[in-house]
C-alpha cells in the first residue's frame, strides 16, 4: 500500500448538496467537486488519495477535467468505485503533453505505488534473454537478466531460465562462441574445457583467426534474429564441399552443428510460419479471478510461456484488465513489432501508440479472427484457463488449510498474513535472522527479509539472544510505518486492518517461530519491550522428539504445549511454513558466510573502494603482496595518492 503525507481537506462548506449518493460516498463526491473548478481539460494523471495518505488509484485522461466530473455524479458507480469514491480525500494531478505521455506515466506510477483500486501485475519477474557481449575484442555469448547497460546484441525474452540454458548449451555446439567472463578470457595461456569438447573456439588462445570469430557471431545473431533455414542451408553447402575436398575433419565439425541447429528449432514447441516475432496475450475470467497467458515467439520459434494473475475488481471487463496488463508488463521491456491478443484491449490505438514511443519502432496490436495467428491464440487461451482452474483449485484448498489453522491457534477467522521466522549460524558466526511470509496465495517471496544479527553484546550462538533482536527490529519498523496496532487477546481485529497487498508494514495475523519455549518467551520479550505481548499471536514450532517430522509440539502463551495429529493438513502445512523459513535462513546464512570466505583485508581500509582494490591487486597480484609492499611501490599505483599509501602502509604494520 502506497502511502504519502496526510493530505489536506479542501473547504467543502460552499458546495451543493449530492443527489443519488449514498452517505458513505457523499464526501468523497464533495471533495471532487471542490477540485473540478481548478482543473484544466489538458491531458494528465490524477492519483485519488485517502485520508491518511494512501494511493487509492492512479488513472490517466485526455481532458483532467471530464475524467475527474465522472466521479462526481454520485450514481451509476460499480460498487468499487463507489467504495474508492467514498475513501478519498484528497487528489493529485501531473499535467503532460499528450494522452500517450500519460498513460506511460500512469503504467510507471500503478507499478510502483500499487494502488488498492487498479489492475495491478503480479509477480512481474524479470525474463532472461542471451546477450552477445561486444564490449571485447572476442564478443561473449551469455545468459542475462535486467539492466542492459552494456553494449550488445539481446535476443529474448526467455519465459523461464531453463529454456535460455539450454538454448545457450546448444548455441555453444552450433556457433563455438566464449561463454567466459573477460577476466577469465584475458588470464587464460592454454585452451579451457570447454573447447575440448568443442564447444568453444578458443580466441582467447588464438586458435581461431579475429575475423573468423567475428563470422561466428555474426552467424549466431542471424539465426537468433529468425535466419536459421538460410543458415542451415549454408552449412549444408559447406559440409558437402568439406566433404568432397576429404577434409573430413571440417565436415565433421560443420555437421555437428547443423545437427545442434536443428535440435534448437525442434524443441522449442510450436512454430509459427506467419510471423517471425510476437508476443501473445490470451485472457480467461471466471469467478471474479483472471489469468493472462504471455507467450513469446522469437526468431520463429517459440520461447516458452508465463502465466499472470493480475489483481483487479471483481466487476472489472476483459478489455480493460489486458490494457491496464499490457501497460505494465511493457513498462520496462522492449515490445515487439506484432503484439497478439484473444481481446480487443481498451484505447487499443492509443495503447499501440505509447508502446511504439517506447519502443522506438512500429507497434501492432491485434485479435486475429481466423488463420495461424487465430490458432496460436487459441491454444494461450487454453493455456489460461486451465492454469485458472489449477490456481482456483490450490486457493480453495489453501483457504481450507488457513481455516484449520485459525481453528487450531484460536483465531477470529483465517489468517490472511502469516510471518515465520528462524535463525541460523555455525557456533555463532555469521548469524543471521530470516523471515518468510505465507498467505491466501501462498509463500510471497517479495515480503521476504534476512536480519544481519548487529548486537555487540550478544554471546555468540545465543539463540533466545538472536531471536529477541530480530522480533524487536521488525515490530519496532512497523509500529513506525503503522503505529495503531491490532487490538484484542493475540487476536487481530480484521476489520482495522488496512489493504495488505505486497505491503511490508502490514501487521501479521499469525506469528510462528521456529523453536520451543525458550524461543518463544524471548520472542514475547521482544514484544512486551514495544507494547505488543496481547496484540500478537505468537506459536512456538518445536521439532519433534529426534527431530521426526510429524512429532512437532506446539507452544502458546497460557496454554500447555500440544501435538496435532500426525497425518493432519493443517501440521503437514505448518511444516511446509516452517521448512521454508529454515530454508530461507540456511540459505542467507551460506551467504553471509560466502561473502567472509572471499573478503579481501583491503576492504577494510577507509578509502580504498572497487576501483582502487582492483588497481592494487593487479598491481602487486594479491593482498599479501599489498601488504608487504613499501610506501613508493604503493604510490606508483594508479589512484593511490600519498595520505591513501601511508594509510594502507599503516594497515598492515600497525604501530605498538
Amino acid at each position: 500500500m502506497a502511502r504519502a503525507d496526510k493530505p489536506e481537506l479542501p473547504d467543502l462548506s460552499a458546495l451543493p448538496a449530492v443527489d443519488g449518493a449514498s452517505d458513505g460516498a457523499v464526501i468523497g463526491i464533495r471533495v471532487i467537486q471542490a477540485l473540478l473548478k481548478t482543473l484544466p481539460t489538458k491531458p494528465g494523471v490524477y492519483r485519488m488519495l485517502a485520508r491518511d495518505g494512501e494511493v487509492l488509484y492512479v488513472g490517466k485522461a485526455r481532458s483532467l477535467r471530464a475524467r475527474v466530473s465522472q466521479y462526481a455524479q454520485g450514481r451509476a458507480h460499480a460498487s468499487g468505485i463507489h467504495r474508492m469514491v467514498a475513501l478519498t480525500a484528497a487528489m493529485d494531478f501531473i499535467l503532460t503533453a499528450t494522452e500517450t505521455e500519460a498513460l506511460l506515466l500512469e503504467a510507471n506510477m500503478i507499478k510502483r505505488l500499487r494502488p488498492r483500486f487498479n489492475v495491478l501485475l503480479r509477480d512481474d519477474k524479470s525474463f532472461a534473454s542471451i546477450a552477445i557481449r561486444e564490449n571485447h575484442a572476442a564478443p561473449a555469448l551469455q545468459k542475462h537478466r535486467g539492466a542492459r547497460n552494456f553494449p550488445g546484441r539481446f535476443f529474448g525474452p526467455f519465459a523461464s531460465g531453463h529454456a535460455v540454458n539450454a538454448t545457450l548449451n546448444t548455441l555453444q555446439k552450433a556457433f563455438l562462441l566464449r561463454s567466459c567472463s573477460d577476466s577469465v578470457f584475458d588470464a587464460r595461456t592454454r585452451p579451457c574445457m570447454l573447447h575440448q569438447i568443442k564447444r568453444c573456439a578458443a580466441p582467447c588462445v588464438e586458435r581461431i583467426a579475429p575475423a573468423d570469430y567475428a563470422h561466428l557471431v555474426e552467424e549466431a545473431c542471424d539465426f537468433l534474429r529468425g535466419k536459421s533455414v538460410e543458415l542451415q542451408a549454408r552449412l549444408s553447402e559447406q559440409m558437402s564441399a568439406a566433404s568432397e575436398a576429404l577434409d573430413f575433419e571440417r565436415a565433421a565439425r560443420l555437421r555437428d552443428r547443423i545437427r545442434a541447429l536443428a535440435a534448437i528449432r525442434t524443441v522449442q514447441g510450436v512454430n509459427p510460419h506467419s510471423f517471425v516475432e510476437a508476443d501473445v496475450f490470451a485472457v480467461f475470467s471466471e469467478g471474479g479471478q483472471t489469468c493472462i497467458q504471455v507467450f513469446f515467439f522469437r526468431a520463429g520459434q517459440n520461447w516458452g510461456n508465463r502465466a499472470y494473475f493480475p489483481r483487479h475488481d471483481r466487476e472489472a471487463e476483459t478489455p480493460e484488465i489486458l490494457a491496464a496488463f499490457l501497460a505494465q508488463f511493457y513498462d520496462d521491456k522492449s515490445p515487439p513489432a506484432l503484439i497478439l491478443c484473444s481481446h480487443t484491449p481498451a484505447e487499443a490505438e492509443l495503447l499501440a501508440q505509447a508502446l511504439a514511443s517506447r519502443a522506438e519502432h512500429g507497434v501492432e496490436l491485434r485479435c486475429p479472427q481466423r488463420g495461424e495467428k487465430r490458432e496460436i491464440v487459441e491454444q494461450a487461451v487454453m493455456n489460461a484457463k486451465e492454469a485458472l482452474g489449477r490456481r482456483m483449485a490450490e486457493s480453495a484448498s489453501l483457504a481450507k488449510l488457513l481455516d484449520g489453522v485459525a481453528e487450531v491457534f484460536d483465531l477470529p477467522q483465517a489468517p490472511e498474513r502469516i510471518e515465520i521466522y528462524d535463525n541460523s549460524h555455525i557456533s555463532g558466526t555469521n548469524a543471521v535472522g530470516a523471515m518468510v511470509v505465507a498467505g491466501p496465495d501462498g509463500f510471497d517471496k517479495r515480503q521476504y527479509r534476512k536480519f544481519t544479527i548487529k548486537s555487540r553484546e550478544l554471546t555468540p550462538g545465543d539463540d533466545y539472544a538472536m531471536m529477541r533482536e530480530v522480533l524487536g527490529r521488525r515490530f519496532a519498523h512497523l509500529v513506525k510505518d503503522s503505529p495503531d496496532p491490532p487490538q484484542g487477546d493475540g487476536g487481530v481485529d480484521f476489520s482495522k486492518q488496512p489493504e495488505r497487498e505486497g505491503k511490508f508494514s502490514a501487521w501479521p495475523d499469525l506469528v510462528l517461530i521456529d523453536g520451543g519455549e525458550g524461543q518463544l518467551n524471548a520472542a514475547r520479550f521482544a514484544l512486551a519491550a514495544l507494547g505488543l505481548a496481547e496484540q500478537v499471536r505468537l506459536v512456538g514450532v518445536a521439532k519433534g522428539e529426534d527431530r521426526d517430522a510429524g512429532r512437532e509440539r506446539f507452544f502458546l502463551h497460557g496454554r500447555a504445549p500440544f501435538r496435532l495429529d500426525e497425518k493432519s493438513p493443517v501440521l503437514y502445512y505448518l511444516q511446509r511454513l516452517r521448512d521454508e523459513a529454515h530454508r530461507f535462513a540456511i540459505g542467507a546464512h551460506r551467504q553471509k558466510r560466502k561473502a567472509d570466505l572471499v573478503k579481501s583485508p583491503l576492504d577494510e581500509i577507509e578509502g580504498i573502494g572497487p576501483a582502487r582494490k582492483r588497481a592494487l591487486l593487479h598491481h602487486f597480484g594479491s593482498a599479501r603482496g599489498v601488504s608487504r609492499a613499501g610506501l613508493a611501490d604503493l604510490i606508483t599505483v594508479d589512484g593511490v595518492n600519498e595520505a591513501l599509501a601511508q594509510r594502507i602502509h599503516d594497515h598492515f604494520r600497525p604501530r605498538t
